[in-house]
């Protein structure tokens, strides 16, 4: 069983560096098309670099607080009971798990860009950021906790939308110059950010579908009937979330196209100007 909170932090951090990603794809291919890369993580180029890791420091440190949320402060430090993990805490250690293979993958980049020690290609990077989804996937599809109901239901759609982001990310290590897998790859991962928030607010917040509530550790509705409601919900949840992100992508593309798209026409003026 999850919480609000529990769904929220998670949430922010995918949100954030999925629509970083997104805008920062669009930009890099309408400035520079004809020589465009994947990249599993993107600088931030302004504020004279000074920011420039700041979505890997994101990553890192908000993968390594959330870490230490789950699996030092929820558990109380009850880590070990009579010899062995503790039973009552085992998807708390889950979620340490798949926090930890996201630390993992931002210290391993950044050792990767900011030394010398583990120079690494992109591809390989990407590989290792498909690893930590992977972790992920199979977090939520094996988990502990019995996911049953309108509950299972919300987190069947989040190991789909985890999937995704697999599939979309190990594309850019095999096709490293397409620009819509690049693009895919930031949806997928703005879509699961958005997806936990749903989840949060719609079963342990105020849009509870009618007939259903969170009652001790569980969701249960008070008929079959309201069950298939709150999942025909989710189904028109997911479809508003995707047609917002859509719209959302084609707005910032029309917005970067003319003013980031003069750069590229600049730079192909500089060799016949000279």
């Amino acid at each position: 069983m999850g919480s609000f909170r529990g769904h929220v932090l998670p949430g922010t951090l995918f949100l954030l560096v999925g629509v970083w990603h997104m805008w920062s794809s669009i930009v890099r291919y309408v400035s520079y098309p004809k020589s465009f890369q994947v990249r599993v993580w993107n600088p931030v180029t302004s504020f004279d670099g000074r920011l420039k890791y700041l979505e890997l420091y994101l990553i890192t440190v908000g993968g390594f607080i959330d870490l230490c949320v789950e699996f030092l402060y929820s558990t109380h430090l009850h880590i070990i009971v009579h010899g062995v993990l503790n039973p009552s805490h085992m998807n708390n250690f889950e979620h340490s798990g798949m926090l930890l293979m996201f630390f993992i993958f931002g210290v391993i980049t950044l050792l990767s860009e900011k030394t010398s020690f583990l120079p690494l290609p992109e591809g390989a990077l990407s590989l290792i950021a498909s690893t930590a989804f992977t972790a992920e996937y199979l977090l939520f599809y094996f988990h502990s906790t019995t996911h049953k109901g309108l509950e299972g239901y919300y987190h069947l759609i989040l190991v789909l939308l985890i999937g995704l982001c697999i599939l979309s990310i190990i594309a850019g290590a095999l096709v490293p110059t397409s620009f819509p897998v690049d693009l895919c790859s930031g949806i997928a991962i703005t879509l699961q950010g958005l997806w936990f928030y749903q989840t949060a607010f719609t079963l342990y917040g105020p849009m509870m579908p009618d007939g259903c509530l969170l009652k001790g550790n569980e969701i249960t509705c008070h008929s079959a009937e309201q069950e298939i409601h709150g999942e025909l919900l989710a189904n028109v949840q997911l479809f508003g979330l995707v047609l917002g992100v859509l719209v959302a992508v084609a707005g910032a593309y029309i917005y970067a196209e003319p003013k980031y798209g003069r750069l590229n026409v600049n730079n192909s003026q500089i060799p016949e100007d000279g």
